[in-house]
């Protein structure tokens, strides 16, 4: 079980009790902003696994591998919106902060999400 004091999500509450419940503990996010947040957690502890059971099977990559990814230090998350347009859509915008070699990016995204067999997946996203 991962063991940090507070969620890299930013919702100011220990990781148990926020998207550790969702990584370590196997629970389905209630909504698609909770999965953002979790997966954004996972990004953060290289969680490869949650990643991709999270990720809906249409457009999941084969493999992820984060380890061959430049090395990240992931500063922040912001979420500038989420809408739910049915019980099966929603899309979630957000502005994810990092740094590779010290230098600062931005990732901000426009996600969309799928509520499929009672759970919420990362569908695919475009840049904002």
């Amino acid at each position: 079980m991962t063991k940090l004091v507070n969620c890299p999500c930013g919702n100011q509450q220990p990781h148990a009790k926020c998207c550790g419940k969702y990584i370590d503990d196997g629970l389905s996010a209630p909504t698609a902003e909770a999965l953002m947040r979790s997966r954004y957690t996972a990004y953060t502890l290289m969680q490869e696994d949650y990643l991709s059971a999270t990720w809906h099977p249409s457009t999941r990559p084969k493999m992820l591998d984060l380890s061959e990814d430049a090395p990240r230090k992931w500063l922040g998350l912001t979420i500038k919106n989420h809408e739910q347009s049915d019980n099966e859509h929603a899309i979630v915008e957000f502005v994810a902060r990092y740094k590779v070699h010290g230098r600062a990016h931005r990732l901000h995204e426009v996600s969309r999400f799928l509520y499929e067999n009672k759970q919420w997946f990362y569908l695919d996203g475009d840049a904002a």
